[in-house]
């Protein structure tokens, strides 16, 4: 099918945002609603979220990728991902105003973007469905035992590490003194709370940019919202990311997550040899054919729709 794009600007408490509506002549009735992290804005890394919505045009779904409120094209101020309910409310409207052929849509989110759908999910009756890629559930007390089983303990049981070594390729003392403040960090946090932890300047692979910060509570706000609005949801996790490891520790520890995780209307997939953002070309249209093939297999996408 002939993709066909349309820009649109909506206002979001007096401020402009701005969105993309890709499409074609005969669009479905379930859209797809990208929610994009930050700071970032509507192409994505390496233009992920252009190629996922002309994708799924192609397919006959139609999408819509946008910039929230201090982010990109938009005005006002930079927020945080726990702060956009209202944006995602008001571009899932802009987006109904625009194909009207639509009576539902799909939330569709990466990191953080994923964490913002969740808090989503039930503002809006128009939302029938979620995907999330590598939901960001990180607090303060939850990286550092992560970093050292998934990070460290990977690198010294390879052998790669060990030859670039032996070469002199390894700055030594660099890396043991992240290790001794991974350790350390960690140890402060479960002597001060009893959970593990991670001090904020311990290695770099676990350094929060400000728009990351500790939102309270951030996984049990993301699951009540996953609870409450009780629709469909298919989570996708990276093989090669502490993001994603991240979110297999809480649902392991957490028995509210994990009943989540084996309910009906959850659908758990895993891209081994993918990065956090799906960086390889065949990684990114994987993700791109798996979304189609969900839509599809929980009746968002009828036979109707994509013909």
């Amino acid at each position: 099918m002939e993709v066909v794009e349309r820009a649109v600007m909506f206002d979001c408490r007096g401020e402009s945002l701005i969105g993309i509506v890709s499409t074609n002549d005969k669009p479905a009735s379930t859209g797809v609603l990208v929610i994009v992290g930050g700071p970032q804005y509507r192409v994505g890394s390496h233009r992920q979220f252009v190629r996922l919505a002309r994708h799924l045009a192609r397919e006959g779904v139609p999408c819509m990728r946008f910039d929230y409120r201090g982010m990109g094209d938009a005005s006002g101020e930079q927020r945080s991902f726990a702060t956009v309910n209202d944006d995602v409310c008001v571009a899932v409207d802009a987006f109904f105003n625009t194909v009207p052929a639509l009576e539902r849509v799909v939330l569709w989110g990466l990191c953080d973007g994923a964490s913002a759908a969740c808090m989503a999910l039930s503002a809006n009756a128009k939302v029938a469905g979620a995907v999330l890629l590598n939901p960001w559930v990180r607090t303060g007390a939850s990286s550092a035992g992560v970093v050292l089983k998934h990070y460290y303990l990977r690198r010294f049981l390879d052998g790669r590490f060990w030859r670039k070594l032996l070469r002199g390729e390894v700055r030594v003392l660099r890396s043991v003194t992240s290790l001794v403040a991974t350790v350390l960090g960690r140890a402060r946090n479960e002597g001060a709370s009893g959970a593990p932890g991670v001090s904020a300047r311990a290695v770099s692979v676990q350094s929060k940019p400000a728009h990351l910060a500790d939102v309270p509570r951030l996984p049990q706000r993301m699951l009540a919202g996953l609870i409450q609005s009780s629709v469909p949801v298919a989570v996708a996790l990276s093989g090669r990311d502490l993001v994603a490891r991240e979110f297999e520790e809480l649902v392991r520890t957490d028995v509210a997550w994990r009943a989540l995780l084996g309910a009906t209307q959850v659908s758990l997939k895993h891209f081994e040899g993918a990065d956090h953002t799906f960086s390889r070309a065949a990684d990114a249209e994987a993700v791109e054919r798996f979304t189609v093939e969900w839509l599809r297999d929980r009746g968002l996408l009828t036979e109707v729709d994509a013909a």
